[in-house]
């Protein structure tokens, strides 16, 4: 059989390079190849003496296994900037456990930020922008102002896990924020849930109040709900939903 083909009208080809990575990628790249095969503890401690990542902050959630993380802070340097971010729609478990947190690991150097009142007054008066919009929400009350508070800063620790969901399985220890020039470093990427457990035994940390009422990973009220033993642990953040992170880890961008 024959076919008609117009070998005569072809489609223009344009080469295009590949982008150069910019140098705040290479400092990354650099520093994921040194400290490829390092534990979190050795991660952590050279984040806060390494020239290249400035002045640094870890931002914790005070959440189920924030803990590990303050606790491994709190004996490496106990004046370390720590972010919490209040955004007004916390359980109350959360705000007796990270005062609390705070007294026992001896952090005196933890900074409590909220949202904007006015923002507030003038977009959630009532409180319930939620329902309508938890992009919105999350980006008046947990976005901007860790961007406005992170302004301060050029790099900032994380509790991010590969095992928390999909989205997290390729974190490495240290990761570029283009858009606004800070290094984020996540000491416990490679870290399984039995490790944090481990963790947490072996040294005798207090465990968030709502992780034995069925909260694997905590958020805030109106948007956290309990999970079935088994399933994905942050599969009660935002259920019912496709929403997968709050927006502090998207980036600047993400604080519409």
């Amino acid at each position: 059989m024959q076919h008609d083909i117009d070998f005569t009208r072809t489609t223009p080809f344009t080469y295009k390079a590949p982008e150069a990575p910019t140098a705040l990628e290479d400092k990354v790249s650099g520093l994921n190849t040194i400290f490829k095969t390092a534990g979190a503890r050795s991660v952590l401690k050279a984040s806060l003496d390494n020239a290249d990542l400035g002045r640094v902050a870890l931002v914790s959630s005070f959440g189920t296994d924030s803990v590990v993380l303050l606790h491994m802070a709190s004996i490496i340097d106990k004046s370390l900037p720590v972010i919490f971010i209040d955004t007004e729609m916390l359980f109350h478990e959360t705000l007796v456990y990270q005062a609390q947190l705070t007294i026992d690991l001896g952090l005196w150097n933890v900074r409590i930020i909220r949202p904007d009142e006015h923002e507030v007054h003038a977009r959630d008066p009532n409180g319930n922008l939620y329902q309508s919009s938890t992009q919105a929400c999350c980006a008046l009350r947990k976005t901007r102002p860790l961007n406005r508070t992170l302004e301060g800063f050029d790099s900032w620790i994380s509790g991010r896990k590969r095992f928390q969901s999909g989205t997290r399985a390729q974190l490495d220890y240290f990761e570029a924020e283009e858009e606004t020039g800070r290094i984020k470093v996540n000491p416990l990427a490679h870290w399984s849930l039995e490790d944090i457990k481990a963790y947490m035994d072996a040294n005798d940390l207090p465990r968030h109040p709502l992780i034995s009422k069925g909260y694997p990973s905590i958020g805030c009220a109106p948007c956290t709900s309990k999970v079935a033993e088994g399933d994905d642990p942050r599969s009660g953040r935002w259920s019912g939903s496709t929403k997968t992170e709050c927006g502090i880890h998207l980036g600047a961008g993400a604080a519409k």
